[in-house]
């Protein structure tokens, strides 16, 4: 099984992304903007994810930490997503998706081969989450 590790760290949090099954993630440049305790939840804290695809780049298929619920917001270009095996999207900027608890990201990748594509992952996520991201296993 070939997995590439992309480990990004900031303030020691480590959020990882690996190539799984389907298309291997390339073009994808994935950082951490921000992450604070929420003050009215305990135990629970927002994180900020940029995710910046170049032409034709794209994420392997992944899953996030079990606590995560996730709104994301493509700021540039367009992104072509799929979630759990559903109908293969294309989100343009301006607009935004959910992922909830256990959702299965099966594509994750710029909608165009000669324009950059920029999106605002915001997670809700246990504080103690430290694995925002992991591959899906191959089948």
């Amino acid at each position: 099984m070939k997995t590439l590790f992309l480990a990004l760290l900031l303030s020691a949090l480590p959020f990882q992304m690996a190539s799984a099954h389907g298309p291997e993630t390339r073009g994808a440049k994935v950082t951490q903007v921000y992450r604070h305790p929420l003050p009215d939840l305990p135990r629970k804290s927002i994180v900020g994810i940029l995710v910046e695809y170049e032409p034709g780049g794209r994420n392997a298929a992944h899953t996030h930490a079990r606590s995560a619920i996730i709104y994301a917001t493509v700021l540039e270009g367009a992104v072509r997503s799929q979630v759990n095996g559903g109908p293969v999207q294309v989100f343009k900027a301006g607009e935004n998706f959910t992922e909830l608890p256990g959702d299965r990201h099966d594509v994750s990748e710029n909608a165009s081969d000669t324009a950059p594509a920029k999106l605002l992952a915001v997670f809700v996520v246990d504080s103690d989450d430290t694995v925002l991201t992991a591959p899906l296993p191959r089948e």
